[in-house]
C-alpha cells in the first residue's frame, strides 16, 4: 500500500488551450481539484512554491481554503523555500492551516532552489550572516522553524499587557500540536537526505538530483532513500519516517491522453546544471498504456522504497482532465502493482 496524491505547479498564462489564464483560476481551480482528489480516494493534494512566477507562491491560504472544504486529504508543499521565511510568522501561518484541517497538514520545506530573479530573497529583506551562504541561511531558518513548533514558550512577556497571560514565557499562537512531526525535508543530495533524517523530517525526494554517481536516476534516488531510512534509525526517532518521490505518470485510456502526453513516455533520465555548476541528473516521464506503464514502473526502485508517491499534474489543462489523469491512475495502475 501507497499514499498517493498529487503535485501541482500551479502555473497561469493567458494562453488560449489553458484552462488556467489567471492567478484567480489556478487558485479556485486547485481547491476544486483538492476536493474532487478526496472524492476519488487519493491520499494528498500538494503545491509547490515559486516566487516571481505566474506559479503559486504564498501556500497558506490555499492550504487553509483546502482545509475547510475537505476532510481525509492530506495537504501540503513540495517545497516552500526556506529563504524567503520568517520562522517565527510561519509558525503561525503552519499552525493556523493545520488546525483548519484538523491535523491533515504535511510541510515540505527546503533551503531552496533555482530562482526566477537573482537572489530574490533578498527582495523579501533577508541577507546571509557574515561567512554564510544563501542555503545555509536557508537551513537555519528551516532549524529555527522546527524549534519553534514545538511550542515551548520562549519569549518573556509584557508585566502589562492587553490581554492576561498565562504563566511563564510565552510560545506563538496558534499551536498545533504534532505538526512538529509532520515536516518534510526536500532533499537534492545524500547528504541533505541523511541530514533531514537526522533532525526528524520526513524526506522529499523530486524528479532531479544531483548526479552522485552516473547511475541511472531510479537507481540514485533509492540509494538516497536507503541512506536516509539508515541515518533515521542511527538517530533514535520513536516515529517512523515517511519517504515521497514524485514522478510524471499518464496512462493513456483515450485519444486525448495521447495526444497529450504520447511522445513523453518515449524519453530516458537527463542530464543538465543546476547553480551553474552541479551536474543534475532529471527522471524521466512515464506515459503508455496501461499494461505497458505497469511493467515499466514496476522497474522503479525508488517507488518500491517510498511511502509516497506524488503524481505531477498538468493544472493548466483544468480540474475535470486532471481529475481524469489521476482516475486513470487509481484504476488502471495502482491496484496491480500493490499501490492499492
Amino acid at each position: 500500500m501507497k499514499k498517493i496524491g498529487f503535485l501541482s505547479f500551479g502555473h497561469w498564462a493567458n494562453h488560449p488551450s489553458y484552462q488556467a489564464r489567471t492567478a484567480s483560476d489556478t487558485l479556485l481551480q486547485s481547491i476544486d481539484l483538492a476536493v474532487a482528489a478526496e472524492e476519488i480516494g487519493l491520499d494528498g493534494a500538494y503545491f509547490r512554491v515559486h516566487h516571481f512566477a505566474r506559479q503559486l507562491a504564498s501556500p497558506f491560504p490555499l492550504l487553509s481554503a483546502i482545509g475547510a472544504k475537505t476532510s481525509k486529504i492530506e495537504i501540503g508543499t513540495g517545497v516552500i523555500d526556506m529563504r524567503y521565511e520568517n520562522p517565527l510568522y510561519m509558525v503561525e501561518d503552519a499552525g493556523a492551516a493545520d488546525l483548519i484541517s484538523e491535523g491533515r497538514l504535511q510541510l515540505g520545506i527546503s533551503r531552496g532552489s533555482p530562482e526566477q530573479v537573482i537572489d530574490g530573497w533578498r527582495y523579501f529583506g533577508y541577507e546571509p550572516e557574515s561567512g554564510d551562504t544563501d542555503a545555509d541561511m536557508g537551513r537555519k531558518k528551516a532549524l529555527e522553524f522546527l524549534k519553534r513548533l514545538d511550542g515551548v514558550g520562549f519569549a518573556q512577556p509584557n508585566p502589562q499587557p492587553m490581554f492576561p497571560n498565562p504563566p511563564g514565557l510565552l510560545r506563538l499562537e496558534p499551536h498545533s500540536e504534532g505538526l512538529r512531526e509532520r515536516i518534510w525535508w526536500g532533499a537534492a543530495s545524500n547528504a541533505t537526505a541523511v541530514w533531514a533524517a537526522e533532525q526528524g523530517m520526513h524526506l522529499q525526494s523530486s524528479t532531479l538530483k544531483y548526479d552522485e554517481n552516473g547511475k541511472p536516476f531510479h537507481i540514485q534516488q533509492a540509494e538516497q532513500i536507503r541512506m536516509y531510512k539508515e541515518a533515521w534509525k542511527n538517530a533514535g526517532h520513536q516515529r517512523e519516517p515517511r519517504v515521497s518521490v514524485s514522478r510524471s505518470i499518464f496512462a493513456l485510456v483515450n485519444d486525448q491522453d495521447r495526444y497529450y502526453f504520447g511522445q513523453q513516455g518515449r524519453g530516458d533520465d537527463s542530464f543538465g546544471y543546476i547553480e551553474s555548476d552541479k551536474r543534475a541528473i532529471f527522471g524521466k516521464s512515464y506515459a503508455d498504456e496501461p499494461d505497458k506503464l505497469i511493467k515499466e514502473l514496476a522497474k522503479d526502485e525508488a517507488i518500491k522504497e517510498a511511502d509516497t508517491l506524488l503524481l505531477t499534474i498538468p493544472n493548466t489543462l483544468g480540474v475535470d482532465y486532471n481529475v481524469h489523469v489521476l482516475s486513470a491512475i487509481m484504476e488502471h495502475v495502482a491496484p496491480a502493482l500493490g499501490w492499492r
